[in-house]
């Protein structure tokens, strides 16, 4: 099969080669590579006849159109920005009025804390003094029981 497959390429190879496709194909080519060639050599002429004040005069309009972008890049920068200027004040608005009720709601939660900081207190305190109050009748009892325990020792001994 491969001898055959094989046999049939060289034939049509044969057939191309007899008919001048090949030929013709080789020929086109090599005329292609031909005017490549020569295209490239009439640029490379043309590049070293040109002289250098040429040379500068196509970088300074490039410069000048380098510039004339920048400048139009700026004002189409401006344009957009006096465009935008009311949304972005309405924006800055809208942010001051949320800042406002932010403050306002700190505020709020801060006199809030603060009482609470203040009853938290006046309970400790109230909670402290009533601890007090128990220990000074617990010493009251104490003593007034001590007393009477002393005065019944006096009487008995008597």
């Amino acid at each position: 099969m491969k001898k055959l497959l094989e046999f049939g390429r060289k034939a049509m190879f044969y057939i191309r080669v007899l008919s001048g496709y090949e030929e013709r194909r080789i020929r086109s080519y090599r005329l292609q590579l031909q005017q490549r060639l020569q295209e490239a050599e009439q640029r490379k002429e043309e590049v070293r006849k040109m002289p250098e004040q040429v040379i500068l005069s196509e970088v300074r309009r490039m410069v000048e159109e380098m510039q004339a972008l920048n400048k139009k890049l700026e004002d189409t920068e401006m344009a957009i920005n006096e465009y935008f200027k009311p949304l972005d004040q309405q924006a800055e608005e809208v942010v001051k009025m949320q800042l406002k009720g932010d403050e306002k709601r700190k505020d709020e939660l801060i006199e809030a804390m603060q009482r609470q900081a203040i009853l938290e207190m006046a309970q400790a305190e109230k909670q402290k003094n009533m601890r007090m109050l128990n220990t000074n009748k617990h010493v009251q009892e104490k003593a007034s029981t001590e007393t009477l325990n002393q005065k019944k020792d006096n009487f008995v001994e008597n």
